[in-house]
């Protein structure tokens, strides 16, 4: 009989995954990779906010995140480079963050949880956020899907069609900055970028379509989410970094077997 914790768990990752599998394929396929660790860094300052003010834990991380994500986008369109803001602003927030940890005390001892991710210790209350925080991103990549996906292709076939690629991109920005304030607890602000990107990356030779290798890439999000908790509990080893290993594995047997992304 499985433990209530482990269950858990194995609802929380995959609840996750939803989102992060249709996600993380738009971030392969527009490079925002970068910007997946940069809005989780700034995520730590989130979290210390939250603690410090007594705030819900997930609203402080998630209002963080979306501030991050509104504040590049806003510097990028007037003219600033975005590896340079992105740069910039993910240090900035990630020491800002680590400085106001030293004032919270009791924060200060699970540091560790929120950077590597304990999601062994999720709770019913977490479940919630994160399985409607996961509905919520899935709903919008499929509300916005065909125009995500001309932006993401091709931009001024999309601006011919009627589509503003900086609306797609900003939408894009808002789901990343949703998926990493309900992934911290999971996985920790070090390893979400590597959930998104991973199982895509894996997903990629294996789909024709953009739909495929959405599809794939959640698929293969929740083999990595079920093989590193059976890892964890059988090795005794850390759960998130496990669940990031077992994905790894997988990219590394398509390179294998396909030879491509």
């Amino acid at each position: 009989m499985l433990d209530d914790f482990l269950i858990r768990a194995l609802i929380a990752g995959l609840g996750l995954v939803l989102a992060t599998g249709t996600l993380g394929s738009f971030v392969v396929w527009r490079r925002m990779a970068y910007f997946g660790d940069s809005t989780s860094h700034a995520a730590i300052l989130g979290v210390a906010l939250s603690f410090a003010f007594s705030l819900p834990f997930y609203a402080g991380t998630m209002a963080v995140a979306v501030a991050m994500a509104l504040l590049v986008a806003w510097l990028t369109g007037r003219g600033q480079s975005a590896d340079t803001v992105l740069g910039v602003i993910a240090h900035t927030a990630l020491a800002a963050g680590l400085v106001a940890v030293s004032f919270v005390p009791s924060l200060r001892v699970n540091l560790e949880s929120y950077l590597f991710g304990d999601i062994l210790a999720v709770t019913k209350a977490d479940l919630v956020w994160i399985w409607i925080g996961a509905a919520a991103v899935l709903g919008l990549m499929l509300w916005r899907w065909q125009r995500l996906v001309t932006a993401s292709v091709n931009e001024e076939l999309a601006l011919a069609s009627g589509i503003n690629p900086e609306t797609e991109r900003l939408i894009l920005s808002l789901a990343l900055a949703i998926v990493v304030a309900i992934a911290i607890r999971i996985v920790g602000a070090l390893l979400i970028s590597a959930l998104l990107v991973i199982p895509a990356a894996a997903a990629r030779g294996l789909a024709r379509t953009p739909e495929q290798m959405a599809g794939s890439a959640t698929f293969i999000g929740a083999i990595s989410v079920c093989g590193g908790l059976w890892g964890s509990l059988r090795f005794d080893t850390p759960a998130g970094p496990s669940i990031i290993v077992i994905s790894a594995a997988i990219y590394a047997l398509t390179l294998v077997f396909y030879g491509k992304e």
